[in-house]
């Protein structure tokens, strides 16, 4: 710092030490008042992140929370589907209003602003980011206690305009027993540790089946080795995930507020006491 320092650094071109880093983060819109917000990260694809997620914010519904989904997955949305919307989304003055379920949730998707919802979003990366970042900005949220953000797998851009642009509060990380899924899971968890974002813990996708008719565990995709994971990085494990047809047939059908949510509700209220 120079002795004819002002202590202004917006009207100052140096650079120095005493300079405070540029905050990244996007303003909500002028409606919305959101106390938290979790971002739900995979390593990879195909490990049902998306289904987490709804999971999770059904849960904290079912809690008594006023709950919200970003779904950030603009390639590949299908958290409009999982809750049976389908009508395109409609704006005001004052930005775009959010789908509601029948539950009360409130959701914003690429697929509900889409004219047809199998239309493919070819974008670039920076486009697709730009979308992310306004579906914070010119939403119209309102009021909510707990919004999930269902993320793209990988760590590439959607990830880190979510991790600069939003407030998040914390992230759940979801993986499967397999140990190369395991091995990128940890590229995620280094990368939230990177942008300074706390980690609440992992959930475990497809962690088993169990018979219906006998009752026996049987491990699919083999041994977890998520503990070892865990243990490593000090995190803990908020919920297995069992293999289930009737959680999948309720997806399909556009009623997960209906799937059973014995798994994640110990998850749910251990996030609900973390404020």
């Amino acid at each position: 710092m120079s002795a004819s320092c002002s202590g202004n650094c917006d009207s100052c071109g140096e650079s120095c030490s005493s300079r405070s880093p540029e905050s990244l983060l996007a303003p909500a819109n002028k409606l919305s008042n959101i106390k938290h917000v979790i971002a739900v990260v995979s390593g990879k694809g195909g490990v049902g992140k998306s289904t987490v997620t709804s999971m999770m914010a059904v849960a904290m519904n079912k809690l008594g929370y006023k709950t919200a989904i970003l779904d950030a997955d603009i390639t590949g949305p299908s958290i409009p589907q999982a809750f049976g919307l389908h009508e395109p989304a409609v704006g005001s003055d004052d930005g775009i209003l959010p789908a509601v379920t029948k539950d009360g949730i409130k959701i914003m998707s690429i697929n509900l602003l889409l004219p047809k919802e199998t239309d493919p979003v070819v974008w670039r990366g920076p486009v697709v980011a730009g979308a992310v970042k306004q579906f914070w900005t010119d939403v119209c949220w309102g009021d909510v206690d707990y919004m999930f953000v269902d993320l793209p797998p990988g760590t590439g851009d959607v990830p880190l305009t979510v991790f600069q642009s939003l407030p998040i509060n914390g992230v759940i990380l979801v993986t499967s027993p397999q140990s190369l899924v395991s091995m990128i899971v940890s590229k995620a968890v280094n990368m939230a540790k990177m942008m300074d974002v706390p980690v609440y813990g992992f959930v475990e996708n497809y962690s088993y089946f169990r018979c219906p008719d006998c009752g026996k565990t049987v491990e699919i995709f083999g041994k977890s080795k998520l503990s070892e994971i865990a243990l490593e990085y000090s995190l803990p494990v908020l919920a297995r995930l069992p293999i289930d047809p009737d959680t999948a047939r309720l997806c399909d059908e556009g009623k997960m507020e209906q799937v059973s949510l014995d798994g994640v509700m110990p998850a749910a209220e251990l996030i609900a006491k973390a404020k």
